[in-house]
């Protein structure tokens, strides 16, 4: 069982779930617990021999009912594969997968915000390469969500729509839009080569996206994870967050929107959230945002 406790000095809540020193880390390829369960191979958390999309409760849980929930979402049985080697039918799918676990998650009186999210690579931390990600069902809005509910306070109005308007007019910033959604390296991007993909109407969540915005949504998030990986011509590790609005209390807020933060700065060095970055709050980039997407636009053409 998880415990929460609050940070008087940074006003925030730490979660303990000490339960998750044991989790499964890194186990050899035989042995990984998100493939399918093969006739005559070891049980695995998945109980078919082939399946497409698999949700089911982290037997890891950093928060579990009645005080949340968490969830662990594979995109596919194949070990070797990712997200952005997928066939867009299938990241469609996932697109569908995350918008009935938001609806399922953020139905319940103990879950106030849905986070959905993919940690990629040893570099950000992961424990299982299997393609995969997770959703947690918070029992509280959490510091950035709600840092960005202030900031529609602060512009009177929605702050990801003043930042979309701003990053398609510039054009410096922008990677590509379609009708549906745009992706763009943000003015203030914190990491080197951070991206957004923002949803062009305003959609608070994914309740309010019809079939051809999931539609198009999947596009452009394999448009811009392929993309990622051609940049440095290598696997790109990357935390993945899905933001948008909280299912308790202020219905409407927010604007469904993707974040993605690689850790690398070059092909073989590493951005590390250091002294000034956990000690003080502050971000200092080794590389300027419109550098970052210029050079993620042609890795996007490259990749096709």
């Amino acid at each position: 069982m998880s415990e929460l406790r609050f940070n008087e000095l940074r006003g925030e809540q730490v979660a303990y779930a000490i339960h998750r020193q044991d989790r499964t880390f890194l186990p050899d390829r035989d042995h990984c617990p998100l493939d399918a369960t093969r006739p005559g191979g070891p049980d695995t958390e998945i109980p078919l021999p082939a399946f497409e999309i698999a949700v089911f409760d982290n037997r890891f849980p950093a928060f579990e009912s009645p005080h949340g929930a968490a969830e662990v979402v594979v995109y596919t049985d194949d070990h070797d594969s990712s997200l952005g080697a997928l066939p867009i039918e299938r990241v469609e799918a996932l697109m569908w997968v995350w918008r009935h676990r938001y609806q399922e998650l953020g139905a319940r009186e103990d879950v106030h915000y849905v986070y959905i999210f993919e940690n990629r690579g040893v570099e950000v931390g992961v424990t299982l390469h299997h393609p995969h990600g997770q959703i947690y069902g918070y029992p509280f809005v959490p510091p950035v969500p709600a840092l960005e509910l202030a900031a529609d306070e602060r512009l009177g109005g929605c702050a990801v729509c003043s930042q979309l308007e701003r990053e398609l007019a510039g054009q410096e910033r922008l990677l590509f839009h379609t009708d549906a959604v745009a992706a763009y390296v943000p003015h203030a991007a914190r990491w080197p080569y951070e991206a957004h993909l923002a949803m062009r109407s305003h959609r608070p969540s994914l309740l309010d996206c019809d079939a051809v915005e999931l539609r198009g949504l999947a596009e452009g998030l394999r448009a811009l994870v392929r993309g990622y990986d051609r940049l440095f011509e290598r696997p790109m590790p990357y935390v993945m967050a899905v933001h948008q609005a909280p299912t308790t209390g202020r219905p409407g807020r927010g604007h469904l929107h993707l974040e993605i933060y690689p850790p690398l700065r070059t092909a073989d060095k590493l951005k590390y959230p250091a002294g000034s970055e956990q000690g003080a709050g502050t971000f200092i980039s080794d590389v300027l945002p419109e550098d970052a997407a210029d050079a993620l636009r042609q890795a996007i053409q490259r990749a096709g």
